[in-house]
């Protein structure tokens, strides 16, 4: 998996990045697949902004945004969406059409 970090209208502190890495490491529990990650962080009349990109094989990028005025906090905030919308994704991809049976069970005739 491949993370990359890039700055627009502002330069990233070797911190942040860090923070940012450590931050989509954790994704890949949430869906096996993922293939790359980027975040980008925009700085802007004292907002920030920060959008994360999320691409995975078999499925759509998943894209989400957030606004802070604190670039962690929005990191941070921004990574909660993604796991939701991966946690979503997984929901709906699991086969809910034949649930597992208790041991010993018989199977339908």
């Amino acid at each position: 998996m491949q993370v990359t970090v890039t700055g627009r209208h502002m330069s990233v502190s070797e911190a942040l990045r860090s923070y940012c890495e450590q931050k989509a490491a954790r994704l890949p529990r949430f869906l096996d697949r993922i293939l790359a990650i980027e975040v980008v962080l925009e700085g802007k009349d004292g907002l920030h902004t920060a959008e994360m990109i999320v691409r995975s094989a078999g499925a759509q990028p998943f894209v989400a945004s957030e606004r802070h005025e604190d670039a962690y906090a929005a990191v941070d905030l921004l990574v909660d969406k993604i796991e939701e919308q991966l946690r979503r994704y997984k929901e709906r991809r699991r086969n809910r059409k034949h649930p597992p049976r208790a041991a010993g069970e018989e199977p339908p005739a």
